[in-house]
């Protein structure tokens, strides 16, 4: 299989890549990032590219799947709007074109809570995208919703507080279904979805992915 990776340089999107190399059942892997990442492998293909002109780079999307995993947080993108371009505007003219181009498979890192009717911008922001990209056609389509993630030597207060916080409830045995998970769990459970065979949409929920 050929894999393609939008978000690679992200918590979910480093150690997919690390595992779609690992993995024999792919012998290609293309990420399509800002700046080169630098990592070592003949199996993988590095394409630095301008996200806010996919019409330069979308005919380079070829290939049996595209893993999307691509996010940011509204600190580091200064507005809302810069926040809705990255998690929103350039996911979905990715996966759009990589549809037209005939890819079969999508899996996309959405969030627990998803909703495009929400009051909450974040969540109404990913329930919108999970919503554009059911209408594209893939032949299988699969929509991955996680709880708070462990990221590798994460440097955001709030986020490890947050998961600080859910474990502390998880181990008294309350909030299990919120139980925070590692990056390299949903990784793990893209690539088996991939590789599943199954068709259509689905939600994975985050006790799924765990299971997956």
């Amino acid at each position: 299989m050929k894999a393609l990776v939008i978000g690679a340089t992200g918590a979910v999107g480093k150690d997919l890549v690390q595992q779609l190399i690992a993995d024999d059942s792919f012998e290609r892997v293309d990420i399509f990032v800002r700046r080169d990442v630098g990592i070592p492998s003949a199996k993988l293909v590095v394409h630095v590219v301008d996200f806010d002109l996919p019409e330069t780079w979308s005919d380079q999307l070829q290939g049996d799947v595209l893993f999307s995993c691509m996010g940011t947080t509204i600190r580091a993108a200064g507005s809302q709007d810069a926040q809705w371009k990255v998690d929103y505007t350039y996911q979905f003219d990715t996966a759009k074109a990589a549809r037209s181009n005939g890819v079969p498979i999508y899996a996309l890192v959405s969030s627990i809570g998803s909703n495009s009717k929400s009051k909450v911008f974040y969540t109404r922001m990913k329930g919108a995208l999970d919503d554009a990209v059911k209408e594209l056609g893939f032949e299988s389509c699969f929509i991955l919703r996680p709880t708070s993630l462990i990221r590798k030597g994460s440097d955001r207060f709030g986020e490890k507080a947050g998961v600080a916080i859910l474990r502390f409830f998880n181990a008294i045995g309350l909030l299990r279904n919120l139980a925070p998970m590692p990056t390299e769990a949903v990784a793990a459970a893209m690539i088996s979805l991939a590789k599943s065979g199954r068709k259509g949409v689905e939600i994975i929920s985050s006790q799924d992915i765990l299971n997956t």
